[in-house]
């Protein structure tokens, strides 16, 4: 099967336009398309060329550079032979008929199929191209759903105060009005207060779990229960789902659906890296109203079947993406899934925890944890004491872990803990990587009480040395 994927996958033979193949082009062409003058290009030889985009590239810091603890960005992990299954298929027009891509949409029908196993929930689509985006359709969905159901009243959503930004944005863009509940003095959902809140214009509650503090929340069944009495829907920012993976579902704890990012938790690229890819997945109840066209499965009497696409959707909120979504990146997802499989997707979800409690432990007297206790995949380090003993803040902490060959943490999120560095190693690095980390850290928070002036002019190495923020921030030069 993998030879024919491949022979279909790779570029064939380019057949030349019958007719225009020998015609100069001033013939084909309109003349108010064509150049008076010639195009001026400078003369470069093949070396130059590769030369300057090189050295251009070295310029950044990637995952394949270094230690990347970014957190709330999850994996940071990009296997090549994803790359190279992916490659398979680019070629392939995405107008070409359906008997043609049979191969093609087997493989996607089965990243859904593997993508419900995972998540515990019915039915899926992987339009959306990132995570913000899967929020923003999951919240159309939720729409449509209560305006099916005759529920006009239905128009708020609940966020807690340490959820992704996008959270808040992908609801006002989708119609409702937020309302915020805050975190207790465990970094969780403060219960009495969510309890307040909740009432019969409460559409939806949108939750991440583990949040970004790293933290599970525990009464998620009781918090579920709670919406559910009131008629709402319990949505699941899947961002974090690295935390919990092959251990605990979604669809277990109440939620009704969720949005996963390949890009973080199944070790597609993302950022600069390459594009996003945001699936929702939905209990049977939203089915319904998923966008279209859904990959679907037609059984015939051998129990073969054939794959195609179902337009014939009234209630679907319509399509959100170009085309299918982000094919490449659905493929690469599942060349990792299909790698790990199971077993080893269950020890993706046991190492980021080790890593990140590992990580909290051997840092705690140099930069306590905002809420200490057990965390998952991240932690939440504050460097409040830091700032009030030397001055130095946790941006000058960030800027100095560049000299010291590190990328810096997520800073200043979420925004209830002052001086945040949110710390994620995820579950691919060494003990020695981890190591060493931790020992820069403690080297940045002893040249602060020591030699506090080379944190805050720091970076020292970098290609860019430390910008003056006040004058870009005066002097604004934007460019399209």
């Amino acid at each position: 099967m993998l030879k024919e994927l491949h022979k279909m996958g790779r570029r064939g033979p380019q057949v030349p336009v019958s007719g225009l193949e020998d015609r100069p082009i001033s013939e084909i062409l309109p003349k108010e398309f064509l150049r008076e003058e010639p195009l001026s290009m400078p003369e470069l030889s093949e070396v130059e060329v590769v030369r300057h985009f090189v050295n251009l590239s070295n310029l950044n810091y990637g995952v394949d550079n270094g230690f990347y603890p970014l957190g709330s960005c999850t994996m940071k992990y990009n296997p090549k032979i994803n790359e190279e299954v992916a490659a398979w298929f680019q070629d392939i027009h995405p107008a070409l008929p359906e008997n043609r891509v049979q191969p093609l949409l087997e493989l996607l029908y089965t990243l859904q199929q593997d993508l419900l196993e995972i998540t515990g929930m019915d039915a899926i689509t992987l339009q959306p191209a990132a995570g913000a985006h899967g929020e923003l359709t999951s919240l159309l969905m939720a729409k449509a759903y209560f305006k099916d159901h005759g529920l006009l009243e239905k128009d708020t959503v609940i966020i807690p105060d340490s959820a992704h930004g996008t959270n808040p944005a992908s609801a006002t863009m989708a119609g409702f009005k937020v309302v915020t509940v805050k975190s207790d003095e465990e970094g969780l959902v403060d219960l009495e207060q969510l309890k307040a809140l909740v009432n019969d214009h409460t559409a939806v509650f949108m939750l991440t779990n583990p949040n970004t503090l790293g933290k599970f929340e525990k009464n998620i069944l009781g918090i579920a229960q709670l919406i559910h009495g009131v008629g709402g829907l319990m949505y699941c920012d899947g961002a974090n789902l690295n935390g919990m993976l092959g251990w605990a579902r979604p669809g277990d704890m109440g939620f009704d659906f969720v949005h996963l990012n390949l890009h973080k938790t199944f070790s597609t690229p993302h950022g600069g890296g390459g594009p996003g890819s945001g699936p929702v997945a939905v209990k049977k109840a939203l089915e319904p109203f998923l966008p279209k066209p859904v990959l679907v499965k037609a059984e015939d009497e051998d129990g073969d079947g054939s794959y195609h696409w179902d337009y014939d959707r009234p209630r679907s909120i319509g399509k959100v993406r170009s085309n299918f979504g982000n094919i490449l990146v659905a493929l690469k997802a599942l060349a990792y899934i299909k790698s790990l499989g199971g077993a080893g997707l269950r020890e993706v979800g046991t190492m980021a925890v080790l890593n990140a409690n590992y990580m909290r432990v051997a840092m705690e007297d140099t930069l306590p944890t905002a809420y200490p206790g057990l965390c998952k995949h991240e932690y939440v380090a504050t460097a409040e004491e830091v700032k009030k003993r030397y001055g130095v803040k946790a941006q000058d902490i960030a800027k100095r872990l560049l000299d010291k060959g590190f990328h810096a943490p997520t800073m200043y999120f979420p925004l209830i803990v002052k001086e945040a560095l949110m710390i994620e190693p995820t579950e691919t690095e060494t003990k020695e990587n981890l190591d060493a980390f931790v020992q820069a850290i403690k080297e940045i928070v002893e040249e602060a009480a020591t030699n506090p002036d080379v944190v805050l002019s720091a970076p020292h190495d970098t290609p860019v040395r430390r910008l003056d923020e006040v004058k870009a921030n005066k002097e604004l030069k934007v460019r399209w």
